[in-house]
């Protein structure tokens, strides 16, 4: 299987490296639904939320690109366009417009939601310019495809294989993206929440 085959080129790569490099899809899916939760109005679907978790995750389907023989460092590698900034918002757009049909939706709503979707998208890429492994993350491409990591690191690269979840190693991961993600991430959302209700520009409820 593709998905298969791309997970044993990542797991030999790595193990070369002495690491994989990426926070675990969890901790993605978790940061696109803070963003959600900011950004949500009253009432709205489930598929806002789903979407926004999955978008989340999303850039990192790209790791196909060592089953189909394409370098780790190439344009269209791992880490590369599909996690770029302006990626993340077309990914985003996309699926906010595959997801939400013209028939349900009004064309103003749909344009919030891929904007929304695309926010959730863009979180992908710095998170994992905040890990200490594998190559940086291409953030401006296609306009500079140099891979970049910030200058502060501190979550911890986790497994790329399911497997290896249930080790020393994947608890270690696990407990730095719950220091680095997932508790900054409900402070936001439970300030953006308090602000939001304190605001005299309160949402409206949506509607489907």
């Amino acid at each position: 299987m593709l998905y298969d085959r791309a997970r044993h080129v990542l797991d030999s790569y790595h193990s070369k490296k002495g690491a994989p490099a990426v926070p675990t899809f969890l901790t993605h899916g978790v940061a696109g639904l803070a963003v959600a939760a900011v950004t949500a109005r009253k009432g709205e679907p489930w598929r806002y939320w789903l979407m926004a978790a999955g978008c989340a995750m999303l850039p990192d389907l790209d790791v196909a690109a060592f089953a189909l023989g394409i370098p780790y460092g190439h344009a269209l590698g791992h880490r590369g366009l599909a996690h770029s900034l302006l990626g993340a918002l077309v990914l985003g757009g996309v699926a906010a417009f595959l997801a939400f049909p013209a028939d349900s939706f009004t064309h103003k709503r749909r344009w919030r939601m891929a904007l929304v979707l695309g926010l959730a998208t863009a979180t992908h890429a710095p998170l994992d310019a905040m890990t200490s492994g594998g190559l940086g993350v291409a953030l401006l491409a296609p306009f500079d495809h140099r891979r970049i990591f910030f200058p502060w690191t501190p979550i911890a690269v986790a497994p790329i294989s399911p497997r290896h979840f249930f080790t020393e190693l994947g608890l270690r991961v696990l407990l730095s993206e719950l220091r680095w993600v997932w508790l900054p991430a409900l402070a936001l959302v439970a300030a953006a929440r308090v602000l939001i209700r304190l605001s005299p520009w309160r949402s409206k409820p949506s509607r489907d």
